[in-house]
């Protein structure tokens, strides 16, 4: 009878163990979303600044600027440091939003991923420890959690790009007084599809996290392998190089959603489609148009993205389960 007993206590604690875990992996997903507010606050902070020059040059002839730096002076003698701050309260909400949303998806779809498609539940004892996502994994979730948050990302980037491209330093001169203002014209003249005007090349674009979050993994896994670095260093280093791979696979993709984001809406629109905006890019300056703005992106790129990791991570840990 004592051993008749014995597999309904089991079951019983298997059962037990398994809601206990359950109810623990729900209690972590609110930590990503949390996490991602301050990633989102670092990366603005860090970051802005070369995301303004970067806008400047995808969007204007050589004629302007001459360069990354040129632009840098410019934008400094003529509208002050302030200028390189151009359209910051837009990202500086919305990347709060968009990386407590990205990240905290991202956390929520690698978990997905990894229980019920390529380590699936129920091919492992309760309590045995699940092999890891594999990289292809980190780079699908990353695929997921781009589209995801794109539907925020889209009218915050649009907006963002307006306003950085008014380079009338007398705000009377301006066609947008600030993100509101803005928003508000673009909704009055042409409704909700003017605010989320360029979402089809924000989708493409984002396409490429699956090269950041892949090479992400593999970065991380080579530095807690091959070096003795503290958790935040090895998500510094891995942060920073791996936001350098994503924006080496999707910089041309950039270009032309800037281009087609700061493009006339009405009658005046020259970008009905993608490729128009593309071909235009190549018709005027060829295969460097598609790079032009790359420095400051590139130099950008690692401080931000690094901080931004290292803010996320920290706080994923520091939070309670």
């Amino acid at each position: 009878m004592s051993t008749a007993a014995k597999p309904p206590v089991q079951d019983g604690l298997d059962q037990a163990s398994e809601k206990k875990m359950i109810a623990s992996q729900g209690s972590k997903s609110y930590k990503g979303f949390v996490a991602g507010v301050f990633s989102g606050i670092a990366k603005l902070s860090v970051g802005h600044p070369f995301d303004t020059i970067k806008v400047r040059l995808q969007t204007t002839g050589k004629s302007r600027f001459r360069g990354p730096l040129d632009c840098l002076l410019q934008t400094a003698r003529n509208e002050g440091v302030k200028g390189l701050y151009k359209g910051a309260t837009p990202p500086l909400v919305g990347w709060m939003f968009m990386d407590s949303v990205m990240l905290g998806s991202l956390n929520v779809y690698r978990r997905i991923l990894n229980d019920h498609v390529f380590h699936p539940r129920k091919l492992h004892a309760v309590g045995s420890e699940r092999p890891r996502l594999p990289t292809v994994g980190h780079g699908i979730a990353g695929i997921i959690a781009g589209c995801t948050v794109s539907f925020i990302a889209a009218p915050v980037e649009h907006v963002k790009a307006r306003l950085q491209v008014q380079y009338a330093a007398d705000k009377s001169k301006r066609l947008y007084t600030g993100p509101i203002d803005c928003v508000k014209k673009l909704f009055r003249d042409y409704g909700i599809r003017g605010v989320y005007h360029g979402l089809s090349a924000t989708l493409l674009f984002r396409t490429f996290f699956f090269f950041w979050w892949g090479s992400y993994d593999i970065f991380t896994r080579l530095f807690n392998k091959h070096t003795s670095l503290s958790a935040p260093a090895i998500n510094f280093w891995a942060g920073g190089l791996s936001a350098q791979i994503f924006w080496l696979t999707s910089y041309p993709s950039d270009v032309v959603k800037q281009r087609i984001m700061t493009d006339p809406l009405g009658p005046e629109r020259k970008f009905p489609r993608w490729r128009d905006a593309a071909k235009a890019v190549w018709r005027e300056s060829g295969w460097r148009g598609y790079w032009r703005g790359f420095v400051p992106c590139f130099l950008r790129a690692f401080p931000a993205n690094a901080m931004a990791l290292v803010a996320f991570e920290g706080v994923m840990r520091a939070l309670p389960d």
